[in-house]
């Protein structure tokens, strides 16, 4: 085998040297790998993950925890009644210096468009005594009291700066006198009670209406006394009949009765009758014009004894009964007597 190495060829004394091979350099030691961490979570965080996904859940989380967490510091905190107290206490004093601050403090009150009884009632509808802060005032309660006076329309109320209340009232015009069972009030022109009176002599410059149900046709009243204008002087008022129409009572007596409907048509055919016919200056005591179609007038009590005088039959008395001989005797001098007077 040596034949067949090249480099023991000629080994000898006058040989080549064999080669050296250097000696393999051993590897330097590697520091141990750490384990990957293994991407994919675990179920727990999975859940919780899927979980966080709901709407619902995150508003809990976010929203929902906190806010009871503070209510449940709040109540422990609350639970003791005297760090209660304290701020109870604490809050109406901060509450109270506010409100009682100048700029918020009302001094005065003017009222403008009064009567001297509205002005005094209003003044005394107020809930607390000026000096007093705006805050205790109410004006929206106040109104409402306000208007529940009678004589009171309509009233605008406002704090003004300086500290004024101002009020602007707008009273009810009294159209009309009311007589009925329980005494005599004013009405406006919607019917509505303006005050009570004790006589009529206390308003004699308005129209008097009588009867139960004259207030809610206040309106239709007015509109009969405007078109009454030819016998408006010897007019004495309306008088509602049965809560459904109205009577014209007029001087001497006599009364015109109209009808449920159209009752102002049928006032001015009778007065047109009257400017014709002079019919209202004859001996009528009433006109009624209840059926269009057929309208009916009862004679007076002269007019009707001197029928009955001609045809020779007994007077009649003021109860409608015939009067004996007599009696119809010395009423027929009386009213010759009467006659004559008249005429001398």
């Amino acid at each position: 085998m040596q034949g067949l190495n090249p480099f023991h060829r000629g080994q000898g004394p006058g040989g080549r040297p064999a080669p050296v091979r250097p000696a393999p350099a051993r590897p330097a030691p590697v520091a141990p790998r750490t384990p990957r961490k293994d991407p994919a979570p675990s179920r727990l965080a999975y859940r919780l993950n899927r979980m966080m996904l709901r709407p619902l859940v995150r508003r809990l989380v976010h929203v929902g925890l906190p806010a009871f967490l503070a209510a449940l510091v709040a109540g422990i905190w609350l639970s003791d009644d005297t760090r209660r107290a304290n701020l109870t206490g604490g809050i109406d004093a901060i509450v109270d210096r506010i409100q009682h601050r100048d700029e918020f403090m009302v001094r005065m009150m003017t009222i403008e468009g009064a009567s001297p009884a509205v002005d005094k009632g209003l003044r005394a509808m107020l809930p607390v005594d000026l000096p007093a802060s705006s805050f205790d005032i109410d004006l929206e309660k106040l109104r409402e009291r306000v208007l529940k006076l009678d004589a009171v329309e309509a009233v605008d109320l406002r704090i003004k700066p300086g500290g004024v209340l101002s009020a602007v009232v707008t009273e009810r015009v009294p159209a009309l006198l009311w007589r009925h069972a329980r005494g005599i009030e004013l009405l406006d022109k919607t019917g509505h009670r303006v005050a009570s009176v004790t006589g009529r002599e206390v308003r004699g410059d308005l129209p008097i209406v009588a009867g139960e149900g004259a207030d809610r046709a206040a309106a239709e009243a007015l509109a009969l006394i405007d078109a009454a204008g030819p016998i408006l002087p010897r007019l004495r008022g309306l008088e509602r009949m049965g809560e459904r129409r109205w009577d014209v009572v007029l001087d001497r007596g006599q009364r015109i009765k109209l009808p449920e409907d159209k009752a102002l048509q049928a006032l001015e055919r009778a007065i047109a009758l009257d400017r014709a016919l002079h019919m209202l200056d004859r001996d009528l005591s009433v006109v009624d014009l209840r059926q269009e179609a057929r309208p009916v007038v009862r004679l007076g009590l002269e007019a009707q004894n001197a029928i009955r005088r001609a045809r020779g039959q007994p007077e009649l008395g003021a109860d409608g009964l015939p009067l004996p001989p007599d009696a119809a005797a010395g009423a027929t001098a009386g009213k010759a007597a009467k006659t004559a007077r008249k005429s001398g």
